[in-house]
């Protein structure tokens, strides 16, 4: 008999598994090959597949209509662009926008350097980063 697996959250609107799947899926593998990695059928990979990236459409959707509705900010950060030089453009767009930002100099910096590493070669940004400062004072970084 298979155990049945919860739907546990991993963050946001994708589940555990859900997430397993897209980043075996972004290595390359086959629908085949992540059903006999994770232990199921090929169908449930494709539904696990199908229900993340319906889920990761509606987040930018409401991203963007935050966006737009201009309840939420964006900083556009170029390449070329200094690490040291983000959190300051990221903190003043906030401040122009009147949003509190709940973070300082250094977690933004920090954030930079570990969640936006594929964007970054040594100390200057390899690849353009869009951050969005929400009306709560947090940020996500795209």
């Amino acid at each position: 008999m298979a155990r049945q697996r919860s739907a546990k959250r991993a963050s946001g609107l994708l589940t555990e598994r859900q997430i397993e799947v897209l980043r075996l899926r972004a290595q390359g593998y086959t629908q085949k090959r992540v059903a006999q990695q994770i232990g199921t059928s090929r169908e449930n990979v494709v539904l696990l597949e199908s229900r993340a990236k319906t889920n990761i459409e509606r987040a930018r959707a409401t991203l963007d209509n935050l966006k737009h509705q201009g309840l939420a900010v964006s900083v556009e950060i170029p390449k070329g662009t200094h690490l040291v030089d983000i959190p300051r453009m990221i903190l003043n767009r906030a401040n122009r926008a009147k949003i509190k930002l709940g973070a300082n100099f250094t977690r933004i910096y920090e954030d930079m350097r570990f969640k936006a590493r594929n964007h970054v070669s040594g100390t200057r940004v390899s690849r353009p980063i869009v951050v969005t400062v929400f009306p709560d004072g947090d940020y996500s970084i795209e």
